[in-house]
């Protein structure tokens, strides 16, 4: 703060840092300890380069970038809309606009561009130039082709003369115009060594998944763990975002806690139990089943994440569920769905679980020339059962089941050849989510005023934090009564003494009670 900050970089506080911690701990001892098939990583945050090459990172983890051609000023192109929404200069001609219409009097925002639109949003066409904007604005409403929508009415505006420049989209800050969206890669780059070249290029790491899947195989041969089996890990990670906004919502440093499950591919589970046990409603997620498909574990880990909001003071109240649509899913996802969360700000995402197939691990396969598959001993013995025509029907239906991925037979075969051998790459289900996010969450959903009349009727507001116990940064307080009573104050330092070691506590002598009892209620 003393330097003015960087936009996008956040630093907690002592209480922030306590709630952190406990939410990671918390976090830690419901995805690790309390389980017997998930095991902990903590990765280095700068990798091999290779590893962002083969996740795709390099290539096409981008967000469409626009520039202003007057402030300067960068703006992420598709929130372009949900930026322009929280600027004063687009509040201000809205309160000009007929309600529930885009229709508006020429000459009401004529006067708004030659007055308070100078200060609000200079470089607006409006502004610049109001007559003429007004004008041929004037003019297209006459004939019928004036603004579809709100969002359309902004860029009217923007537009001095649209026969020759075409709509211009404003930008959030200035009003001035906006360059045609491009991509920008989120990674921050940099170098290692003592040279700064092309030889030595690498990355901050955008997401902590991909050391859990380039750190596969070491796991699993160096732990006592089989398929299905979870790898979690909790870090930093860095996405350069074009414009970080809504707080620590969205910034350039946060904290991921992920998992990545890895189960049987469903043909494997069919091989070996025969069938494959699909999702369907009222499905009984609290035991799991050696048949269970991928769509089964999907739902189980959605179960799952949601008690663990519960269990921290997020409940079905604060919380809902975005179910991506086919067309909406990454390329390799087979299902997606985000836990959200009800902030101030609006309804966004708090956690995604995505059923990623085996991409991950195939395309570490690839890049690196290192075989990654499995070898499941159970699978080997099923198959061993099949006779040669039961391998024939398996190898016919799966080929039928693969035609919309335009896999040939003769693909099909050769992966049921690894199959029968015992060999395949394991699926992953993924739940994601973010620290900073969360704890962000938990403060919005505790934040509480309350107004208390004191004996003399005077009212007074207060800021009262509903922290859950679990999460709360302190979770004892001593007061001795009167600080000048020495046995009051020995039996309470006796008693900080005997809880420190188990729990953050706090002491405090200083004040009234009421006071200090209020100190703790603010901090939840």
């Amino acid at each position: 703060e003393i330097y003015g900050g960087l936009n996008g970089f956040w630093d907690y506080g002592p209480m922030g840092a306590e709630l952190k911690r406990n939410l990671r701990d918390t976090w830690w001892q419901t995805m690790t300890r309390d389980r017997d098939d998930v095991v902990g990583l903590d990765a280095s945050i700068i990798m091999h380069p290779t590893v962002w090459t083969a996740s795709g990172h390099v290539d096409t983890f981008s967000d469409p970038m626009s520039t202003c051609k007057h402030c300067k000023k960068l703006v992420r192109s598709d929130q372009w809309w949900a930026m322009m929404a929280e600027q004063n200069w687009t509040q201000s001609i809205a309160e000009l606009i007929e309600p529930g219409t885009n229709r508006f009097q020429p000459a009401v925002l004529l006067k708004w561009g030659k007055g308070k639109g100078k200060q609000l949003a200079p470089n607006l066409a409006l502004v610049r130039n109001p007559d003429v904007t007004i004008s041929w604005v004037a003019e297209e409403i006459e004939k019928g082709r004036g603004p579809a929508d709100a969002t359309e009415l902004y860029k009217f505006l923007a537009t001095e003369q649209m026969a020759i420049t075409g709509l211009v989209t404003p930008c959030p800050h200035c009003g001035g115009e906006l360059t045609a969206p491009r991509p920008f890669n989120l990674m921050f780059r940099s170098h290692y060594g003592p040279v700064e070249s092309e030889d030595n290029i690498c990355y901050l790491r955008p997401e902590t998944a991909q050391a859990i899947f380039v750190q596969f195989k070491n796991v699993l041969d160096s732990s006592r763990v089989k398929v299905p089996f979870g790898i979690a890990q909790i870090g930093k990670a860095f996405r350069n975002e074009i414009t970080p906004r809504n707080y620590t919502f969205r910034s350039r440093e946060f904290e991921q806690m992920e998992l990545e499950f890895f189960i049987r591919p469903d043909d494997a589970v069919r091989l070996i139990h025969g069938q494959v046990e699909k999702w369907r409603e009222g499905a009984d997620l609290s035991a799991t089943s050696p048949a269970w498909g991928w769509e089964m574990w999907h739902r189980y880990w959605v179960d799952q994440r949601t008690k663990y909001y519960d269990s921290v003071g997020l409940g079905t109240d604060v919380l809902d569920y975005h179910w991506q649509k086919p067309e909406e899913l990454a390329h390799y996802a087979r299902a997606t769905v985000d836990i959200l969360f009800k902030f101030p700000f609006g309804t966004e995402e708090l956690e995604g679980i995505a059923a990623r197939g085996d991409f991950d691990l195939s395309q570490h396969q690839k890049f690196s020339g290192k075989q990654l598959e499995v070898f499941d001993e159970e699978l080997k013995a099923a198959v061993d059962k099949l006779s040669d025509e039961q391998k024939k029907e398996f190898i016919d239906k799966l080929f039928e089941d693969r035609k919309c991925a335009d896999t040939t037979r003769e693909e099909s075969a050769a992966y049921a050849d690894k199959l029968f051998k015992g060999f395949y790459l394991p699926h992953v289900i993924e739940p994601s989510a973010g620290l900073d996010r969360m704890a962000l969450a938990v403060l919005a959903a505790a934040f509480d005023e309350e107004t208390v009349t004191d004996e003399k009727g005077k009212a007074e507001t207060r800021t009262v934090l509903r922290l859950h116990p679990r999460i709360a940064p302190v979770k004892c307080a001593i007061f001795p009564l009167l600080k000048n009573r020495p046995e009051l104050v020995a039996k309470a330092r006796e008693v900080e003494a005997s809880l420190r070691r188990h729990m953050n506590i706090f002491y405090d002598e200083a004040g009234a009670i009421g006071r200090r009892y209020r100190r703790q209620d603010e901090i939840g």
